[in-house]
């Protein structure tokens, strides 16, 4: 999955980057509100982690203008104003959820699974293809009740593709999805990533076939 941090603490911004990588999410960071308007408009968050005191601005502002351009990505707040009335006001703004700073990163992790399960489309955590099933509030997969066990880059290109089942994803945003816009993409490190993926699916008896549009995608094909 793929996170907006909005932090200007950048020791913090680091240190969420690496814990939550250990986690399979993939996380864009910015430091104030203005370059948050932009990557939201570029790219389509599942979670915004939005810090208050900002350079430009109260960061919750962003929540209503997320709302008013249509953008579905859920919001939780992570702020050192953590009295019951700041929280009450962040919560108020709509955000899914209000987590005061200090916290310990598991709670934030637990936090995030639990806005993820109050999705929209019921059961949206429980992804299946053919004899695969992946659970996004664990990160665990299962291929005839067997469990797969895949890399962290390996993971976020099947969700991609669990995702946008029945499409083609193009490889630019297969590559929007698993990598961060701040990490240095070399030009065979999808394809590679992609070679070992498949293999894995096949040595796991996946039914499921992840298929190449020469020049354009990648898309999962799955049995009649």
């Amino acid at each position: 999955m793929k996170l907006l941090l909005v932090e200007d603490d950048l020791e913090m911004a680091d240190a969420l980057q690496v814990a939550l990588s250990r986690h399979g999410i993939v996380l864009d960071s910015v430091t104030n509100l203005a370059a948050a308007r932009e990557a939201v408009a570029m790219s389509d968050y599942e979670i915004v982690l939005i810090d208050r005191q900002l350079p430009d601005g109260d960061g919750s502002s962003l929540l209503a203008e997320m709302r008013n351009s249509g953008k579905s990505a859920r919001s939780i707040i992570i702020s050192a104003l953590g009295s019951t009335r700041e929280r009450i006001s962040g919560l108020n703004e709509g955000a899914d959820d209000y987590l005061p700073k200090p916290f310990e990163i598991d709670e934030l992790i637990a936090r995030i699974s639990a806005v993820l399960r109050r999705a929209p489309v019921p059961g949206s955590q429980i992804l299946v293809a053919g004899n695969l099933a992946y659970d996004r509030s664990t990160l665990d997969i299962h291929v005839e009740g067997s469990r797969l066990v895949l890399t962290r880059r390996e993971l976020l290109i099947l969700e991609t593709l669990l995702r946008n089942r029945g499409r083609t994803v193009l490889r630019s945003s297969l590559e929007e999805n698993v990598y961060s816009f701040n990490e240095e993409i070399q030009s065979n490190t999808l394809e590679a990533n992609m070679s070992r993926l498949r293999r894995k699916l096949a040595e796991a008896g996946a039914n499921i076939v992840i298929k190449n549009i020469r020049g354009i995608g990648y898309f999962l094909h799955e049995p009649e």
